[in-house]
Protein backbone atom coordinates (compact mmCIF):
# COMPACT_ATOMS: atom_id res chain seq x y z
CA UNK A 1 0.00 0.00 0.00
CA UNK A 2 3.07 2.35 0.56
CA UNK A 3 4.57 1.45 -2.25
CA UNK A 4 1.34 1.88 -4.21
CA UNK A 5 0.69 5.72 -2.78
CA UNK A 6 4.38 6.54 -3.51
CA UNK A 7 4.14 5.97 -6.93
CA UNK A 8 1.02 7.42 -7.40
CA UNK A 9 2.77 10.84 -5.96
CA UNK A 10 5.67 10.36 -8.66
CA UNK A 11 3.40 10.70 -11.05
CA UNK A 12 0.52 13.28 -9.45
CA UNK A 13 1.34 15.23 -12.64
CA UNK A 14 1.20 12.71 -15.71
CA UNK A 15 -2.06 10.98 -13.73
CA UNK A 16 -3.42 14.30 -13.59
CA UNK A 17 -2.76 15.51 -17.47
CA UNK A 18 -5.15 12.09 -18.74
CA UNK A 19 -7.39 13.26 -16.21
CA UNK A 20 -7.55 16.34 -17.50
CA UNK A 21 -7.29 15.07 -21.60
CA UNK A 22 -9.90 12.59 -20.51
CA UNK A 23 -12.31 14.90 -19.42
CA UNK A 24 -11.61 17.80 -22.99
CA UNK A 25 -11.76 14.73 -25.23
CA UNK A 26 -15.27 13.85 -23.05
CA UNK A 27 -16.67 17.23 -23.11
CA UNK A 28 -15.45 17.89 -27.08
CA UNK A 29 -17.59 14.69 -28.28
CA UNK A 30 -20.73 15.76 -26.09
CA UNK A 31 -21.05 19.05 -27.17
CA UNK A 32 -19.96 18.11 -30.79
CA UNK A 33 -21.97 16.42 -33.08
CA UNK A 34 -19.49 16.12 -35.55
CA UNK A 35 -16.67 15.17 -33.24
CA UNK A 36 -19.29 12.76 -31.88
CA UNK A 37 -19.49 11.13 -35.20
CA UNK A 38 -15.96 11.05 -35.86
CA UNK A 39 -14.93 9.36 -32.66
CA UNK A 40 -17.81 6.50 -32.87
CA UNK A 41 -16.80 5.92 -36.84
CA UNK A 42 -13.10 5.98 -35.10
CA UNK A 43 -14.21 3.45 -32.71
CA UNK A 44 -15.80 1.16 -34.69
CA UNK A 45 -12.80 0.81 -37.16
CA UNK A 46 -10.47 -0.03 -34.35
CA UNK A 47 -13.11 -2.62 -33.03
CA UNK A 48 -13.39 -3.72 -36.64
CA UNK A 49 -9.76 -4.39 -36.62
CA UNK A 50 -9.30 -6.03 -33.56
CA UNK A 51 -12.26 -8.08 -34.42
CA UNK A 52 -10.68 -8.77 -37.68
CA UNK A 53 -7.46 -9.73 -36.22
CA UNK A 54 -9.24 -12.50 -33.86
CA UNK A 55 -11.24 -13.66 -37.02
CA UNK A 56 -7.87 -14.55 -38.84
CA UNK A 57 -5.80 -16.20 -35.85
CA UNK A 58 -8.99 -18.40 -35.02
CA UNK A 59 -8.93 -19.03 -38.63
CA UNK A 60 -5.41 -19.96 -38.56
CA UNK A 61 -5.40 -22.42 -35.10
CA UNK A 62 -9.08 -24.20 -37.08
CA UNK A 63 -7.05 -24.01 -40.17
CA UNK A 64 -4.01 -26.08 -38.72
CA UNK A 65 -6.31 -28.40 -37.08
CA UNK A 66 -8.51 -29.05 -40.38
CA UNK A 67 -5.00 -29.82 -42.63
CA UNK A 68 -4.39 -32.32 -40.11
CA UNK A 69 -8.20 -34.17 -39.98
CA UNK A 70 -7.43 -34.16 -44.20
CA UNK A 71 -4.11 -35.48 -43.56
CA UNK A 72 -5.40 -38.13 -41.15
CA UNK A 73 -8.31 -39.06 -43.74
CA UNK A 74 -5.46 -39.41 -46.78
CA UNK A 75 -3.41 -41.68 -44.44
CA UNK A 76 -6.84 -43.89 -43.83
CA UNK A 77 -7.42 -43.75 -47.97
CA UNK A 78 -4.36 -44.60 -48.93
CA UNK A 79 -4.07 -47.36 -46.58
CA UNK A 80 -7.30 -48.80 -48.21
CA UNK A 81 -5.86 -48.03 -51.63
CA UNK A 82 -3.16 -50.09 -51.18
CA UNK A 83 -5.09 -53.36 -49.71
CA UNK A 84 -7.28 -52.92 -52.78
CA UNK A 85 -6.96 -56.10 -55.23
CA UNK A 86 -5.63 -54.36 -58.48
CA UNK A 87 -5.04 -50.88 -56.97
CA UNK A 88 -1.71 -49.85 -56.47
CA UNK A 89 -0.62 -53.35 -54.87
CA UNK A 90 -0.04 -55.33 -58.17
CA UNK A 91 2.30 -57.45 -56.50
CA UNK A 92 -0.03 -60.26 -55.61
CA UNK A 93 1.18 -60.72 -52.01
CA UNK A 94 -0.66 -62.32 -49.02
CA UNK A 95 -2.17 -58.59 -46.95
CA UNK A 96 -2.40 -58.53 -42.96
CA UNK A 97 -5.48 -61.21 -42.71
CA UNK A 98 -6.84 -59.04 -39.64
CA UNK A 99 -7.24 -56.00 -41.52
CA UNK A 100 -6.78 -56.88 -44.87
CA UNK A 101 -3.47 -54.00 -45.39
CA UNK A 102 -1.04 -54.03 -47.33
CA UNK A 103 0.63 -51.12 -45.90
CA UNK A 104 -0.06 -48.61 -42.87
CA UNK A 105 0.07 -44.91 -43.15
CA UNK A 106 0.60 -43.00 -40.09
CA UNK A 107 0.13 -39.18 -40.08
CA UNK A 108 2.59 -36.77 -38.80
CA UNK A 109 3.27 -33.16 -38.79
CA UNK A 110 6.73 -31.62 -39.57
CA UNK A 111 7.74 -29.94 -36.65
CA UNK A 112 11.32 -28.98 -37.92
CA UNK A 113 12.99 -29.59 -41.44
CA UNK A 114 16.12 -27.79 -43.87
CA UNK A 115 16.47 -27.86 -47.20
CA UNK A 116 19.48 -25.72 -48.32
CA UNK A 117 22.04 -27.90 -46.17
CA UNK A 118 24.34 -30.23 -47.42
CA UNK A 119 22.61 -32.86 -45.62
CA UNK A 120 19.24 -32.43 -44.89
CA UNK A 121 16.96 -33.63 -42.23
CA UNK A 122 13.15 -33.44 -40.84
CA UNK A 123 11.58 -33.82 -37.49
CA UNK A 124 8.22 -35.12 -36.87
CA UNK A 125 5.69 -35.21 -34.10
CA UNK A 126 5.11 -39.13 -34.06
CA UNK A 127 8.19 -41.75 -32.96
CA UNK A 128 8.27 -45.08 -31.49
CA UNK A 129 5.02 -44.84 -29.23
CA UNK A 130 2.89 -44.39 -32.28
CA UNK A 131 4.37 -47.03 -34.15
CA UNK A 132 7.49 -45.00 -35.91
CA UNK A 133 10.61 -47.21 -36.73
CA UNK A 134 13.57 -46.29 -38.01
CA UNK A 135 14.09 -46.92 -42.09
CA UNK A 136 10.00 -46.42 -42.42
CA UNK A 137 9.36 -44.37 -45.56
CA UNK A 138 7.87 -40.99 -45.37
CA UNK A 139 5.59 -39.33 -47.76
CA UNK A 140 3.23 -36.30 -47.86
CA UNK A 141 0.18 -35.12 -50.25
CA UNK A 142 2.08 -35.49 -53.84
CA UNK A 143 5.05 -37.13 -53.62
CA UNK A 144 7.78 -38.63 -51.35
CA UNK A 145 9.61 -37.25 -48.57
CA UNK A 146 12.46 -39.08 -46.77
CA UNK A 147 13.09 -42.37 -44.64
CA UNK A 148 13.12 -42.38 -40.77
CA UNK A 149 16.64 -42.29 -39.39
CA UNK A 150 15.89 -42.62 -35.71
CA UNK A 151 13.02 -42.67 -33.19
CA UNK A 152 12.50 -41.15 -29.64
CA UNK A 153 8.88 -41.97 -27.81
CA UNK A 154 7.22 -38.91 -29.10
CA UNK A 155 9.36 -37.74 -32.22
CA UNK A 156 11.22 -39.16 -35.32
CA UNK A 157 14.00 -37.76 -37.26
CA UNK A 158 14.18 -38.61 -41.26
CA UNK A 159 16.58 -38.71 -44.08
CA UNK A 160 14.88 -36.12 -46.40
CA UNK A 161 14.87 -36.92 -50.09
CA UNK A 162 17.50 -33.75 -49.81
CA UNK A 163 20.44 -35.82 -48.42
CA UNK A 164 23.29 -37.50 -50.37
CA UNK A 165 22.95 -40.45 -47.47
CA UNK A 166 18.91 -40.89 -48.84
CA UNK A 167 18.70 -43.33 -51.70
CA UNK A 168 15.58 -44.69 -53.15
CA UNK A 169 14.53 -47.73 -56.22
CA UNK A 170 12.64 -45.28 -58.83
CA UNK A 171 11.21 -46.47 -62.24
CA UNK A 172 10.05 -44.20 -65.41
CA UNK A 173 6.04 -45.22 -65.43
CA UNK A 174 5.61 -45.75 -69.03
CA UNK A 175 8.62 -48.27 -69.95
CA UNK A 176 9.17 -49.49 -66.19
CA UNK A 177 12.70 -49.29 -66.37
CA UNK A 178 14.02 -48.42 -63.05
CA UNK A 179 17.32 -46.95 -61.60
CA UNK A 180 18.58 -45.00 -58.84
CA UNK A 181 17.42 -42.21 -56.90
CA UNK A 182 20.13 -39.71 -55.49
CA UNK A 183 20.28 -36.15 -54.14
CA UNK A 184 23.23 -34.79 -56.03
CA UNK A 185 21.93 -31.51 -57.39
CA UNK A 186 22.28 -29.49 -54.80
CA UNK A 187 18.73 -27.67 -55.88
CA UNK A 188 15.54 -29.05 -53.05
CA UNK A 189 13.64 -29.22 -56.43
CA UNK A 190 15.44 -31.79 -58.27
CA UNK A 191 17.22 -35.05 -57.58
CA UNK A 192 19.52 -37.45 -60.35
CA UNK A 193 18.24 -40.55 -61.74
CA UNK A 194 20.83 -42.94 -62.47
CA UNK A 195 21.65 -46.38 -63.95
CA UNK A 196 19.27 -45.97 -66.91
CA UNK A 197 20.56 -47.32 -70.21
CA UNK A 198 20.94 -45.05 -73.08
CA UNK A 199 19.16 -47.70 -75.30
CA UNK A 200 16.27 -47.03 -73.32
CA UNK A 201 14.17 -43.77 -74.03
CA UNK A 202 13.56 -40.94 -71.81
CA UNK A 203 11.97 -38.03 -72.39
CA UNK A 204 11.08 -34.43 -70.67
CA UNK A 205 8.11 -34.73 -68.60
CA UNK A 206 8.43 -38.38 -68.21
CA UNK A 207 6.64 -39.43 -64.76
CA UNK A 208 8.77 -41.14 -62.03
CA UNK A 209 7.50 -43.21 -59.48
CA UNK A 210 8.86 -45.51 -56.36
CA UNK A 211 9.77 -48.98 -57.29
CA UNK A 212 9.06 -50.36 -54.05
CA UNK A 213 11.96 -52.88 -54.08
CA UNK A 214 13.42 -52.11 -50.82
CA UNK A 215 9.87 -52.01 -48.37
CA UNK A 216 10.63 -48.39 -47.45
CA UNK A 217 8.12 -46.87 -50.02
CA UNK A 218 4.93 -48.42 -51.32
CA UNK A 219 5.42 -49.26 -55.21
CA UNK A 220 3.83 -46.86 -58.07
CA UNK A 221 4.17 -43.73 -55.80
CA UNK A 222 4.86 -40.30 -57.15
CA UNK A 223 8.23 -39.00 -57.81
CA UNK A 224 8.39 -36.41 -59.80
CA UNK A 225 8.56 -35.71 -63.69
CA UNK A 226 12.22 -35.82 -65.57
CA UNK A 227 13.21 -31.97 -65.95
CA UNK A 228 16.43 -32.72 -68.28
CA UNK A 229 18.34 -35.45 -70.21
CA UNK A 230 21.81 -35.07 -70.49
CA UNK A 231 23.87 -37.65 -72.51
CA UNK A 232 27.97 -38.24 -70.96
CA UNK A 233 29.90 -39.77 -73.39
CA UNK A 234 32.06 -41.49 -70.50
CA UNK A 235 28.85 -43.67 -69.38
CA UNK A 236 26.77 -45.96 -70.69
CA UNK A 237 23.55 -44.36 -68.54
CA UNK A 238 21.59 -41.68 -69.11
CA UNK A 239 22.07 -38.52 -66.63
CA UNK A 240 18.51 -37.66 -65.62
CA UNK A 241 17.52 -34.78 -63.68
CA UNK A 242 13.90 -35.05 -61.90
CA UNK A 243 11.35 -32.93 -60.79
CA UNK A 244 10.39 -33.43 -57.53
CA UNK A 245 6.45 -34.10 -57.32
CA UNK A 246 6.46 -33.07 -53.30
CA UNK A 247 7.65 -29.52 -52.27
CA UNK A 248 10.16 -30.07 -49.46
CA UNK A 249 10.70 -26.73 -48.82
CA UNK A 250 6.93 -26.34 -47.67
CA UNK A 251 5.98 -29.56 -46.55
CA UNK A 252 3.74 -29.97 -43.44
CA UNK A 253 1.38 -32.76 -43.07
CA UNK A 254 3.56 -36.30 -44.34
CA UNK A 255 2.56 -39.97 -43.41
CA UNK A 256 4.93 -42.54 -42.54
CA UNK A 257 4.89 -45.64 -44.25
CA UNK A 258 5.24 -49.32 -42.75
CA UNK A 259 5.47 -52.20 -45.42
CA UNK A 260 3.79 -54.85 -43.02
CA UNK A 261 4.86 -57.87 -44.70
CA UNK A 262 8.64 -56.48 -44.22
CA UNK A 263 9.78 -58.68 -42.14
CA UNK A 264 8.76 -61.59 -43.71
CA UNK A 265 10.01 -60.29 -46.92
CA UNK A 266 13.38 -59.57 -45.86
CA UNK A 267 13.50 -63.16 -43.96
CA UNK A 268 13.41 -64.85 -46.87
CA UNK A 269 15.79 -62.82 -48.25
CA UNK A 270 17.99 -63.28 -45.89
CA UNK A 271 18.35 -67.35 -47.41
CA UNK A 272 19.74 -66.21 -50.23
CA UNK A 273 22.78 -68.05 -50.81
CA UNK A 274 25.78 -65.55 -50.78
CA UNK A 275 28.31 -66.06 -53.71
Amino acid sequence: MRDLLRFLLRQRNNLLFALLMGLSLSLLVKGNMHQRAQAISSSRAVIGRIYGMRSGITEFAGLRQVNADLNRALAEERSRAYAMPGGADTAGTVRDSVRGLRYAFVPARVINSTTHKEKNYITLDKGGADGVRPDMGVVGADGIVGVVRDTSAHFALVTSVLNPDHAASAQLKGSRHFGQLRWNTGDPRTVALSDIDKHVTVRVGDTVVTRGSEGVYPPGFAIGVVEAVENDPSIPFHVIAVRLSEDLTRSAQVQVVSDLLRAERDSLQAKAPVE
